[in-house]
C-alpha cells in the first residue's frame, strides 16, 4: 500500500517505521513547508500534523480521492465540516483521539463502567491525563473522548479543566518530561474509590493501529470510528 504522511515529526517517523515494516510504501512526508503534494500516487493519507494544518489536509485528501486516517487534535470545532465533505466526495475517514488498540478497549470500558456507575449517585467522577511537555493541546483528545463516553452514559452533561460541579467533570491535565499519555478515571465516595488506568509506554501503539486502520480503510467509502477497525461494536 502506498501511504502519504501528512506530519512527519515523532509520530510520522514512527508510522514510517511501522509501515515499512508492515510492507508499505512512504511516497509522500508532507509537512508545513511542502508545496506540492502528488495525491495520484497515494492509496491513502495518514494525518498526524498540527491543529491548524490537520483540517486543510484532510479536505485536500478528499478532493483528490484519497482516504484519510487523522490522529491530529486540537481541530475538532471543525470535525462536522469534515465529515460532509467525506459524505459530498463519497470519501472515506477515520478520526481518532487516540489509534492505540489498548486505548480504543479502555474506551469502551469506561463507557461499560459509565453505565454501571450511573445509578450511583453517591460516587463523583474525575479524571486525569498526562502528557509529555511538547503536547500542544489540553485536556488530550483522549481524555474529551473519555469524557464523552461519560456524558453519554450518566447525568454529568459537560467537561471542564480543573473545575466541576455535580453535573460537569474534572479534568486535571499534567504535562511531564516525555510521558507518551497516561489516562486515570476515578469514581470516588466516602466509603471508597474505583479507578481505571491505561498507561502507554512508548507511542509504538498509537502509530501500529494507525496503520491498521489505514490498512483497513482501503477501498471502503464513509466515516468510520476505530470500533469497526477492531470489531468493538
Amino acid at each position: 500500500m502506498k501511504i502519504g504522511l501528512f506530519g512527519y515529526g515523532k509520530m510520522g517517523r514512527m508510522i514510517e517505521q511501522i509501515a515499512q515494516q508492515r510492507g508499505h510504501t512512504i511516497v509522500a512526508k508532507v509537512d508545513v513547508e511542502t508545496k506540492d503534494v502528488d495525491y495520484q500516487n497515494m492509496d491513502v493519507a495518514i494525518d498526524f500534523s498540527t491543529p491548524d494544518a490537520a483540517f486543510n489536509n484532510i479536505i485536500s485528501c478528499f478532493e483528490h480521492s484519497v482516504p484519510v486516517i487523522s490522529g491530529t487534535t486540537g481541530w475538532l470545532s471543525r470535525y462536522d465540516e469534515a465529515v460532509d465533505s467525506c459524505n459530498a466526495k463519497k470519501g472515506a475517514f477515520i478520526y481518532a483521539s487516540n489509534f492505540s488498540l489498548g486505548v480504543n478497549v479502555f474506551f469502551e470500558l469506561n463507557s461499560y463502567l459509565a453505565k454501571m456507575m450511573s445509578t450511583l449517585d453517591q460516587y463523583m467522577v474525575s479524571m486525569e491525563e498526562i502528557h509529555h511537555t511538547q503536547k500542544l493541546d489540553a485536556p488530550s483528545g483522549t481524555a474529551i473522548t473519555l469524557a464523552d463516553g461519560i456524558i453519554k452514559n450518566t447525568a454529568y452533561s459537560n467537561w471542564k479543566l480543573d473545575d466541576s460541579d455535580e453535573s460537569t467533570i474534572p479534568i486535571t491535565s499534567k504535562r511531564e518530561g516525555t510521558v507518551p499519555g497516561t489516562h486515570t478515571i476515578a469514581y470516588q465516595s466516602a466509603v471508597d474509590d474505583i479507578e481505571i488506568k491505561h498507561t502507554a509506554h512508548n507511542r509504538e501503539g498509537f502509530a501500529l493501529g494507525a496503520v491498521i486502520a489505514a490498512e483497513w480503510i482501503k477501498g471502503k467509502v464513509g466515516v468510520f470510528a476505530m470500533k469497526d477497525v477492531l470489531n468493538l461494536k
